[in-house]
């Protein structure tokens, strides 16, 4: 066995070792996405200091799974694994495609998945240099991202909006709003899958989430996808009691495309 191979393993018998206990599908979803090569980028990020233990899913999905890590001061993390096998590659060169940051000529589904990765840790730095409430980014690495944790000082993951409604719906959705203006004019860009789904309820702060699509101002689809967050945002929010609009919305962000 090639000896990176034989240290990854052991590296992720040791993160398995030291888990909460989790029911048997928790872990049959987990093991699914340790293929060789993510135990080596694994391993390569636990050199660096970045990781030291995996403690359990914080959410799992078609195209990536979010687990907690610990670091060896022991803090929390979040790990975004992205799945070679199951990922959206037609969706994936749709968001890329137009971008100019990313030259992406190929169909090879690892380099795609790799430049996705690379492209949601951009966006966070983007954002997240612009103020706006993003988690932080903190490394990438081949199909492997880490983020800030967005959660208590126990390791319990904060939930979405859909799952977790906000005690005061009108409050929450103004803030929201205020972030969303920061995401389109001072990060300059859009979303593109906004949504209550990917805008965690922090203590009644929304943190906005999954921004591997999101696009540039300058990208043609930009506007469209601005239109359609922004649609989305106004249907959820008016079946909250929310009373607001696609035009006040829209007036309020006032995007300079």
């Amino acid at each position: 066995m090639d000896p990176k191979v034989a240290k990854a393993d052991a590296k992720h018998q040791k993160i398995h070792s030291e888990k909460r206990k989790k029911d048997n599908s928790e872990r049959k979803t987990g093991n699914e996405i340790f293929d060789k090569i993510t135990l080596e980028t694994l391993y390569k990020l636990a050199n660096q200091g970045h990781i030291d233990i995996l403690n359990g899913a914080i959410s799992t999905g078609k195209e990536a799974n979010v687990l907690t890590g610990i670091t060896d001061d022991e803090k929390f993390v979040a790990v975004k694994i992205y799945r070679i096998a199951t990922s959206d590659f037609k969706k994936m060169n749709y968001y890329l495609n137009g971008d100019p940051r990313f030259n992406v000529k190929t169909k090879n589904k690892r380099k795609i998945i790799y430049s996705w990765v690379t492209k949601e840790f951009k966006n966070l730095t983007r954002l997240y240099d612009a103020g706006v409430n993003v988690p932080k980014p903190i490394t990438s690495a081949n199909n492997v991202l880490l983020i800030e944790f967005i959660g208590d000082e126990n390791g319990n993951p904060a939930q979405p909006a859909k799952n977790q409604t906000p005690q005061n719906p009108d409050e929450f959705f103004n803030k929201l709003l205020v972030e969303l203006k920061k995401f389109v004019n001072d990060a300059k860009l859009v979303h593109g899958d906004l949504s209550n789904y990917n805008i965690l309820n922090k203590e009644e702060t929304p943190v906005i989430i999954d921004v591997s699509q999101s696009v540039v101002l300058d990208n043609p689809i930009s506007k469209e996808l601005l239109e359609r967050d922004i649609n989305t945002l106004v249907n959820e929010y008016s079946r909250l009691g929310v009373k607001t609009s696609f035009e006040e919305v829209w007036e309020y962000i006032d995007p300079k495309f």
